[in-house]
């Protein structure tokens, strides 16, 4: 639970400044950096990296859901359903449809830790039911998200942007945020007798902080302004991290996933822990299918396959460990930012849909085995 910069952060930064340097040269027409193309970026890397966030909760107790994709397409079928066909108001019909998730991932997790039941074969299961429910859902049918015309909540969730003073304005309380919080932790250190943060480093990383802020609202407000997926994004990073470093929940999952009969032997209640997880993934499969599904425009049999791999992927590129015990939301959003730029600059160079499945796979074995080659480096010191 190192707060420290490690090789693996450094060379995530530069595997991200790598891709994205090819594709910027490749791409005819400079199409990669053009501030549409990195608005619908900053979407598609949105939803990617909320639902891996939401895997990084079960993960790090050491369970995997395979069903999340089917889920997304689920409930966001739920939603598209109740919003077209039977003439609910939007915000009535999301609140439905994230009832749904939380019954659903409740359900799977208290049999995982009740029945002592692999979260593999539980959550492959419910891959198959969601999809079978899903399908049944919609009736095999393409079911808008628009009702008469008009847009709603629902299909705003992907093409209401910020204005561009709210923008900044956003951003500079962001800042703000920060420097309170930096300055909070430096405060309790020294009123503990621990040494606190260089004033130096601290000045320099929020500056560094500031800028990225401005500059990336800068580049977004070149197009339409801040997407709301990525305000989606940023609250629920900034809950799941609140709760995963700040709270004893957070550290018990960390326990659980380093030595399970260890965390038992410590009286941390490893039932309760591992259904909030779950429970708590099912809630951000229900952001993910709102967001997913609005983005589409409808809700189709097609909408969540295999982002499963994807949200495992961005965790494991990030970090993760799948054995659990070990990982973080700011590895996983980097992981997620990878695969995003992966994906949309492979859809600019107009690359075959079997071409994407092949690099897809081979990043995801590439991550894994830097995974264990960089653990093994750490344990041979």
């Amino acid at each position: 639970m190192s707060s420290r910069f490690s090789l693996r952060d450094f060379s995530l930064l530069l595997a991200l400044l790598a891709i994205a340097g090819f594709f910027a040269v490749q791409v005819p027409g400079g199409q990669f950096l053009s501030a549409r193309n990195l608005s619908l970026l900053i979407i598609d890397f949105s939803i990617t990296a909320t639902l891996a966030i939401g895997m990084l909760l079960v993960i790090l107790p050491g369970h995997i859901d395979l069903s999340v994709g089917s889920g997304v397409g689920l409930i966001g079928g739920i939603g598209a359903v109740l919003v077209t066909h039977q003439d609910w108001p939007a915000p009535l019909a999301l609140l439905a449809g994230i009832a749904v998730a939380l019954l659903l991932w409740f359900g799977m997790g208290t049999l995982i830790v009740r029945q002592r039941i692999p979260a593999f074969i539980i959550t492959l299961g419910g891959l198959l039911v969601f999809k079978g429910l899903f399908w049944l859902v919609i009736n095999n049918q393409t079911v808008p998200v628009v009702t008469g015309g008009r847009a709603n909540l629902f299909s705003s969730l992907t093409t209401y942007y910020l204005p561009h003073v709210a923008g900044y304005v956003l951003a500079a309380i962001v800042v703000l945020a920060l420097i309170f919080f930096r300055l909070k932790r430096r405060a309790q250190r020294s009123a503990q007798g621990m040494a606190a943060d260089d004033a130096e480093l601290t000045f320099l990383q929020l500056f560094l902080a500031a800028q990225v802020a401005f500059f990336f609202v800068l580049l977004m407000n070149q197009f339409r302004g801040v997407p709301l997926p990525f305000l989606i994004l940023g609250a629920v990073a900034g809950v799941v991290w609140v709760l995963t470093r700040h709270t004893p929940w957070g550290r018990y999952l960390y326990a659980i996933g380093g030595n399970e009969e260890a965390a038992l032997i410590s009286g941390i209640p490893i039932a309760r822990v591992t259904v909030g997880a779950f429970t708590g993934l099912g809630v951000i499969v229900a952001l993910t299918g709102f967001m997913q599904t609005a983005y589409g425009g409808a809700s189709t049999t097609t909408v969540g396959d295999l982002m499963e791999l994807d949200a495992v992927a961005a965790c494991v590129i990030g970090g993760v460990s799948l054995k659990g015990g070990r990982g973080g939301v700011l590895g996983v959003l980097f992981g997620a930012l990878i695969m995003a730029c992966l994906l949309n600059g492979m859809t600019l160079l107009a690359v075959q849909p079997e071409q994407k499945f092949i690099a897809r796979g081979l990043v995801l074995i590439l991550a894994v085995w830097m995974d264990m080659r960089l653990n093994r480096t750490a344990l041979s010191h």
